[in-house]
């Protein structure tokens, strides 16, 4: 961590572990542990977050995730590695990621919606959400991952 920021815990410790809470509230969704990093990796590597990706792709490998597929994750798009409904998931990180480009697309959505249905695609949201706010938090605090 930069010597001159403290992490959002010393600063504040109601407002850290307010977040906890929606990373451990995040922890207790259906969706599958290896599908809830490639949203993480992917939403860090958009926001440029060094302390989340170091992190989620430990994670990910730790799950047993390939460490082809993590090093694809930035390409997905031109990548064969990935199913249609991961593509989904990384097309709509990606859109709730650059919310302010376009939104989220009625394409995008309806595919969420076709794959995860209603009440994954709400918690989907909360993810993509909460690693978002993750990744502030540790790009403004400049925090550095130590294993």
């Amino acid at each position: 961590m930069n010597q001159n920021r403290k992490s959002i815990n010393e600063m504040d410790p109601s407002a850290f572990k307010a977040m906890l809470a929606l990373e451990n509230w995040g922890k207790s969704c259906d969706l599958d542990p290896k599908l809830k990093e490639l949203i993480k990796i992917r939403a860090s590597q958009i926001n440029g977050c060094a302390y989340c990706l170091d992190m989620h792709t430990e994670d990910a490998l730790d799950l047993g995730e390939s460490s082809r597929r993590i090093f694809a994750v930035s390409v997905w798009h031109e990548s064969h590695l990935f199913s249609e409904e991961e593509r989904t998931l990384l097309q709509y990180t990606e859109e709730v990621t650059n919310i302010a480009q376009e939104g989220v697309q009625d394409e995008t959505h309806r595919k969420m919606l076709q794959f995860f249905g209603e009440k994954m695609t709400a918690q989907i949201l909360m993810l993509v959400v909460t690693i978002n706010a993750w990744n502030r938090i540790a790009v403004a605090t400049k925090l550095i991952y130590k294993d």
